[in-house]
């Protein structure tokens, strides 16, 4: 599955472990991921595809144009990760 602009991931290593992100760019050397809080949209992380495990949801190109979009959007999946423990 080829991985887009606004497809959902979340993280399975670093410091945002199990945390859900957004990509907002695809590059050579991995994907841009953006939470809109702790990674605004104006400074992505850069992720390795190992990584990150893809998800079959996305996000709108309106949610990806504001820090609050991206939050509102992704706040389902990280209240259900928060729902498990």
């Amino acid at each position: 599955m080829p991985i887009v602009r606004g497809q959902i991931v979340r993280s399975k290593a670093g410091k945002d472990k199990e945390n859900f992100l957004v990509v907002t760019e695809v590059c050579e050397k991995g994907v841009l991921l953006s939470d809109g809080k702790d990674r605004p949209l104006e400074r992505p992380k850069l992720k390795n595809l190992r990584h990150i495990a893809l998800t079959n949801s996305f996000l709108t190109e309106e949610q990806l144009s504001t820090n609050r979009s991206v939050r509102h959007g992704l706040r389902d999946f990280n209240q259900s990760l928060q729902g498990d423990e």
